[in-house]
This record gives C-alpha cells, sequence and structure tokens, in this order.
C-alpha cells in the first residue's frame, strides 16, 4: 500500500502501511541496529556509517550514500519510545560535520493490523516547505518498500 499524503497541513506528512510480521519483529527492525543498516535507507542506497542510542534522550547519526556515490548525513534524537508501540525522534539532514539544518519529528506508531501482521504509521512535522515533505513521502516509501523485503527474509 503506497502513501498519499494525509495532512491538516501541507507541512505534515503520513504514510500507512502493513506488514506481513509480527510487531515486535517490525519494532526490532527500527531499533536493532544491525536490522536498521539492512533497509533504513531508499533502494539503491546504501549505509556506510550508522550509530545511535536508541532509548529516550540518545542520539543518532547516520550517513546514506546514494547510487552516484554522493553522502547525505542526518541525525536526531530520540524522543520516546514505547516497547512495540511507538517510536518518536526528530530527524534533520546534517553536513559532514554534523551542522544540522531544519528539525522535523518523526513518530512511528505500530498496531496489530486486521487479519495479521503490523500497521505502521508514519507521521513527519512540520516542513518547511511542500516539495520537501514530498521528497521525504517518495524517501519513505522506498525505505518502507526495503523494510517489507528485509521482514521477508
Amino acid at each position: 500500500m503506497k502513501a498519499e499524503p494525509k495532512s491538516d497541513t501541507p507541512a505534515e506528512l503520513t504514510i500507512r502501511r502493513r506488514f506481513a510480521a509480527p510487531r515486535a519483529l517490525v519494532f526490532r527492525a527500527w531499533t536493532d541496529g544491525e536490522h536498521l543498516r539492512r533497509w533504513c535507507c531508499p533502494t539503491g542506497f546504501t549505509i556506510p556509517f550508522s550509530e545511535g542510542d536508541i532509548r529516550p534522550g540518545g542520539r543518532f547519526r547516520t550517513c546514506m550514500r546514494s547510487p552516484l556515490g554522493e553522502d547525505h548525513w542526518l541525525g536526531g534524537t530520540y524522543i520516546e519510545i514505547l516497547q512495540d508501540l511507538k517510536i518518536v525522534f526528530s530527524h534533520a539532514w546534517q553536513d559532514a560535520s554534523g551542522q544540522a539544518g531544519p528539525e522535523t519529528t518523526v513518530t512511528v506508531r505500530l498496531a496489530d493490523s486486521d487479519g495479521g501482521g503490523t500497521l505502521l504509521t508514519l507521521h513527519q512535522a512540520f516542513f518547511a516547505t511542500v516539495s520537501s515533505r514530498d521528497g521525504h513521502m517518495e524517501g519513505w516509501n522506498e525505505t518502507l518498500d526495503q523494510l517489507e523485503r528485509h521482514l521477508a527474509t
């Protein structure tokens, strides 16, 4: 199920996806570094560097390398983590030295899906522009496609 932006304002993004995997496994895929390195980037990208302290107040920093070899750094802070239910973190693109640009907040909610599996709802806000929101929608959808493939292995 592909996402359509659904929001009260153009500065927000909501994506809903169903995964044929138990909620505990989907949560682990979002909170275990070994899992994250295998799927948490758009199609064709790799993760040559990633570190994170996955707990409220813990920070993370990741480098995603594009198929053209361009490095895209991002980082943030974990705000809230509820086992198997919810992950909230700040998200900001950074330069190589760690200087951050505008920050958004990402909330990932997990629920049991009717008929089995997991319903994931990703909400990200507030974007400075509609084009930034739309770029993130494309990137998150590709990333969630990667998660779906990862969970199937």
